[in-house]
C-alpha cells in the first residue's frame, strides 16, 4: 500500500507542482487488471490497485480545470518472466508454454498477444496532447 497508492499519490503530488503554474502536463498512473476483477493476485496488491483509479478519478476533476490530464492504466498479465513465476506456482507442474498460454488467455484480446511494448505504446498516446 505504501508504494502503490502512497508513492503514487507523492508523485502525483509532485508533479503536479510543475505542471499547474504551466497549465500543462500529462501524468499516468498504473494500476493492474486485478484491481479491477478482484481475486488475480493477493489481497494488499488488489486493493491498492482497486485504489488508483478513484484517486486518478478524483484529482482529475481538480487537475483538468487547471491544463493538467491524467490518466490511469489497467493492464492484464502479460508473460514476463515475473508474471511466468508467479502463475507457475498456482500451475505446478505445468509446463512454461502452458503458463504462457494461460496468461496470454487472460486478456480481452482474444487471439492476440499483448507484450510490454504494447503497454508502453499506449502510454506514449495517453501523454501526448
Amino acid at each position: 500500500m505504501r508504494i502503490n497508492v502512497r508513492g503514487m499519490v507523492a508523485g502525483t503530488k509532485r508533479a503536479t507542482r510543475v505542471m499547474v503554474p504551466v497549465a500543462s502536463g500529462s501524468i499516468l498512473c498504473t494500476s493492474s487488471i486485478s484491481g479491477i476483477m478482484g481475486g488475480l493476485g493477493p489481497h494488499p496488491y488488489t486493493i491498492a490497485k482497486f485504489t488508483i483509479p478513484g484517486i486518478v478519478k478524483y484529482v482529475a476533476s481538480e487537475l483538468c480545470q487547471n491544463g493538467v490530464r491524467i490518466n490511469c492504466i489497467s493492464p492484464a498479465p502479460i508473460p514476463t518472466p515475473m508474471v511466468i513465476s508467479q502463475i507457475a506456482q498456482i500451475y505446478q507442474g505445468v509446463p512454461k508454454e502452458k503458463v504462457i498460454e494461460i496468461i496470454n488467455g487472460l486478456g480481452e484480446l482474444k487471439g492476440e498477444k499483448c507484450e510490454e511494448i504494447d503497454v508502453a505504446k499506449g502510454c506514449i498516446v495517453l501523454g501526448l496532447r
